[in-house]
């Protein structure tokens, strides 16, 4: 009974309008303020105050006060995991050509930032890539780095060390794609490299993600993607080149 009323209460914060639109704005796992939340939701500070507060009391958010501000951020990697997957529900049986689209829903689609990995079209033909190289072995209960993708990711700069509690590898259902992305620490390493690298960076106030001109090369070198400038324009087109040597060593 307690469940249920814990999953009653959940569904209840997290289907209100204002409180999903914030709670999307924090899934690139940045920390904002309640006013930079309120803009994002179009509603006043004090009505956003009063739904973050009740966001952080049911563990959906964290808050850490820095003087006169104070900072939310997803709670933890499983609540963003949450939201992917009410993403991935809520479009089952919607015709792609049918569904709404906003002014940055194709970058968004492109490349995101799920929480701490990354997603969208970018984020399936990375990790098609890892697997079709036999760099790492995914079901759809889990997934494990092989000896030669410890090597490929080592030699790539993805420091996989050291390990912690937290999950390692793991398939994340990408709502856009509906395909496999990566999640874990192997994800993380992977989207922090990239950054790093300068093939990926930030859309100043989304969570999409831009490729640059050295990470469309370096995609295509390393992980041997091929991708077609329509692609970041809205279509789907990238080529995926098989392989049977390691890119990296």
């Amino acid at each position: 009974m307690v469940a249920a009323a814990n999953f009653v209460e959940v569904a209840a914060l997290v289907g209100d309008s204002a409180r999903a639109t914030m709670l999307s704005a924090l899934m690139d796992g940045r920390s904002l303020t309640a006013k930079e939340l309120a803009y994002c939701a179009n509603i006043s500070s004090s009505t956003a105050s009063g739904h973050l507060s009740k966001l952080v009391a049911a563990r959906l958010l964290t808050v850490t006060r820095n003087r006169r501000f104070s900072y939310y951020r997803l709670a933890s990697p499983l609540v963003a995991t949450m939201l992917e997957s009410i993403g991935v529900v809520a479009s089952i049986g919607v015709p792609p050509r049918r569904q709404p689209r906003l002014a940055n829903d194709d970058a968004l689609r492109f490349a995101r930032s799920c929480y701490d990995h990354l997603a969208g079209q970018v984020g399936v033909a990375v990790t098609d890539s890892l697997v079709a190289m036999g760099h790492i072995v995914l079901t759809d209960e889990g997934g494990e780095v092989t000896s030669s993708g410890e090597r490929f990711l080592s030699a790539f700069g993805a420091d996989l060390t050291p390990r912690t509690r937290r999950i390692f590898c793991q398939p994340c259902l990408d709502w856009s794609e509906r395909r496999y992305h990566l999640k874990g620490l192997v994800g993380a390493r992977i989207l922090d490299r990239l950054m790093k690298l300068g093939w990926l960076k930030s859309v100043p106030g989304v969570r999409a993600l831009q490729l640059t001109s050295s990470g469309k090369a370096g995609l295509s070198e390393i992980f041997k993607i091929d991708i077609d400038d329509g692609m970041q324009a809205g279509g789907n087109r990238f080529v995926m080149r098989p392989t049977t040597a390691d890119s990296l060593g």
